[in-house]
């Protein structure tokens, strides 16, 4: 993976802040970090562009772990080398581990009271409309180019997993050789 290093005065300090927001204010999973890295890392600081943003993520997903850490290790170490990988890690990790300690303290408070159940389900609410923003997006920029073989492998993958309950693990496999053995002479950037 080409490094970019970006290496200004306040760098790492932007990234650690910057990081260390999303990961707070990402609830919902993985997919939900992506317009949130998208704001920041390509639209504000212009540090990213869209399609590695989008590589990054891919690559994020197809790994074993947690998204939005893989994410960032990938994120960081693409803009600055080990030395952005750990800190854009150490972001991430903090707001979920100082977050979840004070829930493990408060547990009882937290799983009987009737507004944080609400601001829950009002935060799955909007992580859902997030990911339908992504799913939009990459499906009209996948509409413009005209490009139906991947709209279809969208479509009879959510169809295989949503009505017929096949394992997304094979699922994953199946659109990983359709991919390499069917998309390969295609040029779909």
């Amino acid at each position: 993976m080409e490094q970019k290093m970006i290496c200004d005065k306040d760098f790492y300090w932007k990234l650690f802040k910057s990081t260390f927001l999303i990961s707070a204010f990402t609830v919902g999973g993985g997919f939900v970090i992506v317009p949130l890295l998208k704001a920041k890392f390509v639209d504000e600081y212009h540090w990213l562009d869209d399609k590695e943003t989008l590589t990054m993520v891919s690559v994020a997903q197809s790994a074993p772990g947690v998204v939005a850490v893989n994410s960032a290790i990938i994120m960081g170490y693409k803009m600055a080398g080990m030395s952005g990988a750990f800190c854009a890690t150490l972001a991430t990790v903090l707001p979920p581990l100082i977050i979840l300690t004070i829930v493990s303290y408060f547990y009882s408070f937290f799983a009987t009271n009737h507004y944080v159940q609400l601001v829950l389900k009002g935060m799955q609410c909007g992580a859902t409309a997030l990911i339908l923003q992504v799913m939009y997006d990459l499906l009209k920029k996948q509409w413009k180019k005209r490009v139906a073989f991947p709209i279809v492998i969208t479509i009879g993958t959510f169809l295989a997993n949503y009505f017929f309950n096949f394992n997304m693990m094979y699922i994953v496999l199946v659109d990983a050789l359709i991919g390499l053995f069917l998309l390969q002479d295609k040029k779909y950037d």
